[in-house]
Formats: C-alpha cells, sequence, structure tokens
C-alpha cells in the first residue's frame, strides 16, 4: 500500500497527474478544491472513492483512494476540527482508520496549528490505536517552535502518540530526530534556504513494521507547483 500526502498549494485538478505518476492507493491532499470542482484528465486513474472537508471550496482537505480502496467519513467528526478528518479506509477484508490532517484552523483561538493536532489526538482517542492507525498530512508544526510553557505543542503530541506505539514513518524508517531532519517538507515562499519539515505520516506499530520506505520530495522537482513536497510512505502487505 502507497499512501502520500502532499500540500498542493490549490489548483489540485491542474497536478493531480503530478502525483498520480507515483501510483498512490490513498491521496491527501491539503489545500485542495471541491471534487465538484475537479475534473479528472481521463487519461489518468480515476478515484475509487474521494472526501472533501472546509468551507471554502477552493482550498480544503481532499482524500482520494485507488486501486479499489474505499473511503468512509468517521460518524463522530469533530466540526471544530474541521480540517483534521476521521476516515475508515477499506479494501476487500482490510480495514484501517486513517487521520487526515490538515492543522490550520485560525477561528480557534486556543491555537491555529498544531493546537488542533492535540485536540484532535484527545477527541479521537478511542480510535486512534494502538493497531490500524495512520495520521497523515499537514501537520504546520516541528519541535523546534515548541512554546515550553504551552501544553499541546509539537512534542507533547509527538509523545502522546508514541505512548500508543504510533511512530512518524519518516523518522523511524531514516533514525531522525524530531526537530533535526534532513530532508524538510516544506520551503517558506518556495525558498531552498527556508526549508522545514512540516508534513508527517504516523502510523501505528503493526503498520511500521511493514513499512518498506518513505520518500521526500526534492526542492528542484516540486517548487514550481508547491510550496510543499510530498511524502511517500510505502507498506509491505499491510494486515
Amino acid at each position: 500500500m502507497k499512501i502520500i500526502t502532499w500540500n498542493c498549494n490549490m489548483a489540485f485538478r491542474k497536478k493531480a497527474g503530478l502525483i498520480l505518476a507515483y501510483q498512490p492507493d490513498i491521496i491527501v491532499v491539503p489545500e485542495c478544491e471541491h471534487p465538484d470542482k475537479i475534473k479528472f484528465d481521463p487519461a489518468l486513474p480515476q478515484p475509487s472513492g474521494q472526501l472533501w472537508f472546509g468551507d471554502n471550496p477552493h482550498k480544503g482537505l481532499g482524500i482520494f483512494a485507488y486501486n479499489g480502496y474505499q473511503l468512509k467519513k468517521g460518524r463522530n467528526h469533530q466540526k471544530d476540527l474541521k480540517l483534521i478528518a476521521p476516515v475508515i479506509v477499506t479494501r476487500d477484508d482490510k480495514k484501517f482508520n486513517l487521520f487526515a490532517i490538515w492543522a490550520n484552523n485560525p477561528d480557534d483561538p486556543d491555537g491555529q496549528y498544531v493546537e488542533q493536532v492535540w485536540k484532535a489526538i484527545h477527541f479521537y482517542k478511542r480510535q486512534i490505536r494502538k493497531q490500524q492507525t495512520i495520521l497523515i498530512g499537514d501537520f504546520n508544526s516541528n519541535t523546534i517552535w515548541d512554546r515550553k510553557y504551552r501544553t499541546g505543542n509539537h512534542s507533547h503530541v509527538v509523545d502522546h502518540l508514541a505512548k500508543k506505539g504510533i511512530q512518524s514513518c519518516y523518522h523511524y524508517h531514516q533514525k531522525q530526530d524530531q526537530g533535526r531532519e534532513m530532508h524538510p517538507t516544506f520551503y517558506l515562499y518556495k525558498r531552498k534556504d527556508k526549508p522545514y519539515h512540516l508534513d508527517y505520516c504516523f502510523a501505528s506499530m503493526d503498520l511500521l513494521s511493514q513499512l518498506h520506505s518513505i520518500e521526500i520530495g526534492d526542492h528542484e522537482t516540486w517548487k514550481a507547483y508547491s510550496d510543499h513536497v510530498p511524502v511517500i510512505a510505502t507498506f509491505l502487505n499491510p494486515s
């Protein structure tokens, strides 16, 4: 199973072919327009399932499934955490919980970025399990911005998930420390000299044990299309 997240910087309809060339099973796309505004090129693979969340039809959170995977919105989607979406993913007899994330809610006085993730992992605590769980998307956070006396910073999120055996695929596979990543996922103003690691795929240990590879897109390839690059996680025969 190959799962990708890519903040497309809007106009996904014009860029879908770029990411579909990687033959994903699931794509999580922050800053994606509503599917009603997308007409996929008939020459491209057509999604077997799709969901979208948001208020702005030009800029929301899209999730697309391929190769027979199906998507179903979780029943208890918390509207105040509108851009962190619980999704049930199925194909044949396989099933897992996916949390698609675009941590961006300027209306929340408690914080619009990682604070959204912190709230979500507590609200969805029964669904975020030690098995068959993935959280993936644009977290808009990194431990380098931890506010020491603020509950719910990036390190708190990482530590809380770790207690459930859920870890970042990139950090697990590449043996990297949080805040010292060698591969950025975001370039401010698309500038190579302003790199940050903001996009993540966290997975429960049963899935991590099947992690085959983790790939981070390079700046030169993607700078013409977005200030973010894709994060691509490939799992071998997840049960």
